[in-house]
């Protein structure tokens, strides 16, 4: 692979001047390892200390495929299936109630769902969970009933409504995190724990975590808010450290440098440094389309400080493997159709082409989410990326 890494390097240390991140970091590994690393910038706006591969950041909506995976790591010993409902293994899941809406008084409008959310349906976002970030009916409901959102990591943050039946539609939401608390159950492991046990330990992702320690709050990257004219403000927050659930579909912290260990086990099908974490089927059936012919559909966001508007790839139909965005078509940007990618809150993205054997990251801490600029450091990127691997054939 002829990757021009000098273009690479320039396309990062001019999104640090003009603004469009303080800090980001970029990785790109084959099956046989790192083929480049680099990063720019600073992790706090206005600070000293460079942002680098081993600086803890909140990874957000990262974590969903790391929750997915262990979740069938255990499906693989028998421990869940993917036709276990969460009825099956949560109390507390029994019952589940659709959001229809709201009557004329603004009080929500309830119905038993048709059905308990399965794990695969949970694992592809037809689970019928949604967030209010972009559910305007989500928000309004919080707001009248006190339901927790999702920040709050609360027992009550998962004990809501669904918006749809599950497998009906395919809704972004806490889909991910129920299926985590039941991997949790059905091990009787603490979820952070279990999460070690089966991947961090074995990948070498020594700071990936949901509870940071002091050393970690210390050298963590800062968030970083865009304001209405383009620029960039410190924007402190931090998740719950002291949470009543551990929520497996956003709530973990980690580094550039652990998570691309994560993405070199996925890419090279299950198999890290010779030891095999993940069967070759296994990752075959997360990366194909488990959502049938339902479609991805665009996030209008309902909370704009937060997100922007996301669709990937508009006018391309996108789906949904067992926890993975897949483009049908070949990207712009040289992915081939297939590929699996996700991203998270913080403008952080990374893509797994199974057929070239190559995966790539970006990572920034930088709101709201689909930022214009960040989201085109990421295409630059990915088309460097293609454009040496179509020179080195």
């Amino acid at each position: 692979m002829a990757l021009d890494k000098q273009t690479i390097d320039t396309l990062l240390t001019q999104a640090v001047s003009d603004g469009t991140t303080p800090g980001t970091a970029a990785m790109v590994a084959d099956r046989s390892g790192l083929l480049y690393e680099q990063t720019a910038g600073v992790a706090t706006l206005g600070g000293d200390a460079p942002f680098t591969v081993d600086t803890p950041q909140y990874i957000a909506s990262m974590s969903k495929a790391i929750t997915s995976t262990a979740c069938m790591m255990l499906v693989e010993r028998g421990q869940l299936s993917l036709d276990t409902t969460a009825a099956d293994v949560l109390p507390w899941a029994a019952n589940p109630q659709v959001l229809e809406g709201f009557d004329e008084n603004g009080e929500p409008r309830l119905r038993a769902a048709r059905s308990s959310p399965t794990l695969k349906q949970l694992l592809t976002h037809t689970g019928g969970y949604s967030y209010e970030i972009w559910n305007a009916d989500v928000l309004r409901y919080q707001e009248k009933t006190g339901t927790p959102g999702v920040l709050a990591a609360a027992q009550g943050t998962v004990e809501t409504a669904l918006v749809a039946d599950p497998g009906t539609q395919w809704e972004y939401g806490l889909n991910i995190s129920v299926a985590g608390l039941m991997a949790a159950e059905v091990t009787g492991r603490d979820l952070g724990e279990l999460l070690r046990e089966l991947l961090f330990d074995p990948l070498g992702m020594d700071e990936t975590c949901f509870i940071l320690s002091d050393d970690q709050k210390r050298r963590m990257a800062s968030l970083h808010a865009r304001g209405p004219d383009g620029q960039l403000e410190v924007f402190p927050l931090i998740w719950e450290q002291d949470p009543q659930i551990k929520l497996g579909g956003e709530a973990l912290y980690g580094t550039p440098a652990d998570y691309m260990r994560f993405l070199r086990m996925l890419v090279n099908d299950g198999l890290f440094e010779g030891r095999r974490l993940l069967s070759r089927d296994t990752m075959a059936l997360m990366a194909g389309n488990q959502m049938g012919d339902l479609n991805v559909r665009p996030m209008r966001t309902a909370m704009p400080p937060l997100s922007n508007d996301t669709d990937f790839y508009p006018g391309m139909p996108q789906k949904w493997g067992l926890s993975f965005l897949i483009n049908t078509q070949d990207s712009p940007e040289g992915r081939p159709a297939g590929s699996l990618s996700w991203a998270g809150l913080c403008n952080s993205y990374y893509w797994i082409d199974r057929s070239n054997g190559i995966t790539g990251a970006l990572f920034n801490q930088v709101m709201p989410f689909f930022d214009p600029a960040c989201v085109g450091l990421f295409r630059a990127f990915e088309t460097e990326v293609y454009r040496g691997l179509a020179a080195g054939r």
